[in-house]
């Protein structure tokens, strides 16, 4: 197993990281046999750093269970993430944290995550709630070593938030789809020269960058190397880049865990050669050509006077042109509804500032409104006004 260093504490952490989202079930229940031999395999095999989450239902208890009963705790770094968009007021803080910790049986969580923090907005908010001086208890006492944040959004949002605080590390989806989208190559090495430690996750969008490719983005990658699977071109990409700490990947079988462990052993810092890049190029081009809105992400039509993140709203819709209409609402809720200020498409009121800064020259207006008629569905609307109450309440 390949080990990056984490420049800030000095752990040495496993390339590859456990994403604990997606152990096997049979009837909505985990299946314990299953996850324990892939837990197992992966630490046999190196892997020492687990990532689970309160709300991946059973998945802190079905890790807890595993490594108390292999006696192992001390082998891994556990990291979990703690559901501010649950917290009303600051006692929540510690029932949520004594409530991982029970699952975990553990008193101490390595790598504690605010999860999906989206914005500024909503890290003050937490910041009046305590928080951050929560944490700082917590970490004095050694109940919490480091401190991070998860993210979905845009790259602007990201940078800021790693203004805003002294974060021991971070996490963001990242993969070669989403090089200069989400927080991107950009907060990527924002966050390297800050030295703050990134973690990795949907290195491979969910399964879509191997399952869901098109028979002619495959064909490039089996002439270039035939013996080597999507799923290795998806991760190489990511161990090629030195400032990457750890890549996630949701291991659901043992073989899989095998494979992963394989790539990342022998896929280190440089070793994507030219000839590859013009491969992920020509895949990204082949993927690209069946977008609806040909979005850079530029920025160059931000700030929206209504508040609309124009180009996540775009990625979001042209998501369900390349992973599927639920991926897509997925991500637009957590990248527009659950922020503090909300940056739906619907906000638009066709004012057409925006057109006149975009150099791709898209019809930005029009294609608002075709955004909001393909995410903003009646089962969006629903969840979204589930959101609201939440808030409100």
């Amino acid at each position: 197993m390949q080990y990056r260093v984490n420049q800030k504490n000095k752990d040495r952490l496993s390339a590859l990281g456990f994403g604990c989202l997606r152990f096997q079930k049979k009837q909505g229940n985990i299946v314990m046999e299953k996850a324990e031999e892939q837990i197992m395999s992966a630490i046999e095999q190196g892997v020492n750093y687990f990532d689970t989450a309160y709300v991946y239902s059973g998945s802190e208890e079905v890790l807890g269970e595993v490594l108390a009963r292999n006696h192992c705790r001390d082998k891994v770094y556990i990291a979990t993430k703690l559901p501010h968009y649950f917290i009303k007021k600051t006692e929540d803080m510690e029932r949520y944290f004594k409530e991982q910790c029970r699952r975990l049986q553990t008193n101490y969580i390595d790598y504690y995550l605010i999860h999906m923090l989206p914005d500024a907005g909503t890290f003050r908010r937490l910041a009046d709630l305590g928080v951050f001086e929560w944490a700082k208890e917590k970490k004095k006492e050694g109940s919490i070593v480091n401190l991070g944040f998860s993210y979905h959004g845009n790259t602007q949002s990201f940078q800021e938030l790693l203004d805003l605080y002294d974060w021991d590390f971070c996490q963001i989806q990242y993969n070669y789809m989403d090089e200069h989208s989400q927080a991107g190559r950009a907060g990527l090495k924002k966050a390297n020269e800050m030295g703050i430690p990134v973690i990795i996750m949907e290195p491979l969008r969910g399964g879509r960058l191997v399952t869901g490719l098109p028979k002619e983005a495959v064909s490039v990658m089996k002439q270039q190397a035939p013996d080597r699977t999507t799923a290795e071109w998806g991760l190489r990409w990511l161990f090629d880049q030195p400032e990457v700490t750890v890549v996630l990947s949701g291991m659901n079988t043992t073989e899989m865990v095998k494979e992963n462990v394989r790539i990342a052993t022998n896929a280190t810092c440089g070793c994507v050669t030219e000839e590859e890049r013009y491969v992920y190029e020509k895949v990204k081009q082949i993927l690209n050509d069946k977008v609806k809105v040909g979005c850079t992400g530029c920025s160059y039509c931000m700030p929206c006077p209504k508040g609309v993140d124009i180009p996540g709203v775009f990625r979001c819709y042209n998501v369900r042109y390349t992973d599927g209409l639920l991926k897509a609402e997925k991500e637009y809720i957590m990248c527009t509804t659950m922020r503090s200020k909300r940056s739906n498409a619907s906000l638009c009121v066709q004012c057409g500032k925006c057109e006149t800064h975009c150099p791709q020259e898209i019809p930005i207006r029009q294609e608002l409104k075709n955004a909001k008629r393909v995410l903003e569905s009646p089962a969006y609307r629903v969840i979204s006004g589930v959101i609201g109450k939440l808030r409100r309440f």
